[in-house]
């Protein structure tokens, strides 16, 4: 490079979230849990004793910055690479140059954007190269590293998650904007909490938003309507192969099982807002009403089955409302997972019995032989018995009966159990005479 292309560079035009990129530790805000004096890159920097490390969290929260400083703390020469747009020969590149610097007594560190985006293959050529101190990996990923990383590159870097910014470190980034341009955002106070929820977390994001406003006439002043005319609002955060997708289906479905109609349903539209294929809500309906209500409502399942049904037939957006009314009808139902611990039981109770045979008197015996070999034989009809119900035993000969569904004293479940109670008392009436 030559110095007029250093001063080139030097007087080219900077985002203001480049411009505002925290020059210490103690600038970067939202991460003081790791940040601290005696969190775990606090005591890192204090040792000078970096060791190397996976970067998690939301964008816009600082993993690029803190790669960045923790290079200047411990005079390590920095080199970023992005998973995106490189490949094993850029690898290779980075190793050598890296053994170049430890011999001449500095060390490297290789700040990797996205590593996730690696392959596994690729991932494992990090192994010796970590392994023996040639590089500080510093990986920078949006996705959880269990999911995406091989468990041997996992096992040699600590995992430090980071927070998405909250709404105090949001209006920080903010006041620093309006410090560096010299002049307050034109919003009024109600537009200046929603530019905080637009960024939904990420810092980066609104000091892009900020720059923008900031470049508005003088005179400007928006509220929150006049706002969403000037910023296009951010598409929330969510990848449907990965993370938030299952962390989304896991909050509805713990919603609908705590009956919160109010939190499943949001939980639920967050997941269309994300682009989530209804179809796959309405199927894992379908399970909850079998798995988390079962036959304490029997119409919980024919109705997730119709709203399956019907969205099928309308499709987006008309279908969503079908769902939408199974979600508030599972959540409003009441509650029993006696069906799905019955079923559990008796699967245990089936390996543990082996291949013991039915009675034979609940055998048909379509064959002479079966018939002289007592098949069938002391069947009773239940018909034929009094109250419908013979009370004989259908478990295989040698094992005793087990109490395998339980009902719940909830809606109609409760009417079961007393149905059960009954014809156990008629049982034992019948069996002892």
């Amino acid at each position: 490079m030559t110095p007029a292309d250093t001063l080139f560079e030097t007087n080219a035009p900077r985002p203001l979230a480049d411009r505002l990129r925290p020059a210490a530790l103690e600038e970067v805000v939202g991460q003081g849990h790791l940040l601290k004096e005696q969190g775990p890159i606090g005591r890192m920097v204090a040792a000078k004793n970096l060791t190397s490390v996976i970067l998690w969290g939301p964008p816009g929260s600082g993993k690029t910055t803190i790669a960045h400083l923790l290079a200047e703390y411990t005079d390590h020469k920095f080199v970023l690479l992005s998973a995106i747009f490189s490949g094993v020969a850029d690898l290779r590149k980075i190793f050598e140059e890296a053994k170049r610097e430890r011999e001449a007594g500095r060390g490297t560190l290789l700040f990797v954007d996205e590593i996730h985006r690696f392959n596994r293959a690729q991932q494992d050529g990090f192994l010796p190269y970590v392994e023996d101190g040639t590089i500080v990996l510093i990986g920078a990923t949006t996705e959880n590293p269990s999911f995406e990383l091989n468990p041997p590159l996992l096992s040699r870097c600590q995992v430090l998650v980071l927070n998405r910014l909250d709404d105090a470190a949001l209006e920080g980034l903010l006041l620093r904007a309006e410090a560096e341009a010299g002049k307050k955002l034109p919003l009024q106070d109600d537009a200046r909490i929603a530019v905080r929820a637009m960024a939904d977390g990420d810092g980066r994001y609104l000091l892009n938003m900020a720059e923008m406003l900031l470049a508005l006439p003088a005179d400007a002043s928006l509220d929150s309507a006049g706002l969403a005319d000037v910023v296009q609002r951010r598409a929330p955060l969510y990848d449907k192969g990965q993370e938030s997708h299952f962390n989304l289906i896991s909050a509805l479905h713990k919603s609908l099982r705590s009956s919160d109609v109010d939190a499943a349903l949001y939980w639920f539209a967050r997941m269309l807002v994300g682009g989530e294929d209804p179809l796959y809500i309405a199927r894992r309906l379908v399970r909850f009403a079998s798995e988390d209500i079962g036959l304490v409502d029997p119409n919980a399942l024919p109705q997730a089955l119709a709203g399956w049904d019907t969205y099928e037939r309308l499709g987006s957006p008309e279908g969503e409302l079908a769902i939408a009314q199974v979600v508030l009808y599972l959540a409003s139902a009441p509650k029993s997972n006696a069906a799905y611990r019955g079923l559990s039981a008796a699967k245990a109770a089936a390996k543990r019995t082996g291949s013991l045979m039915p009675p034979k008197n609940i055998l048909n015996a379509p064959t002479g032989l079966m018939k002289d070999l007592g098949y069938g034989e002391g069947y009773q009809y239940d018909h034929d018995a009094p109250d419908g119900f013979s009370g004989q035993n259908c478990f295989p000969d040698g094992m005793d009966r087990e109490n395998l569904y339980q009902p719940v004293e909830r809606g109609f479940e409760r009417e079961i159990g007393k149905r059960l109670a009954y014809w156990e008392k008629l049982r034992n009436e019948r069996n002892d005479g």
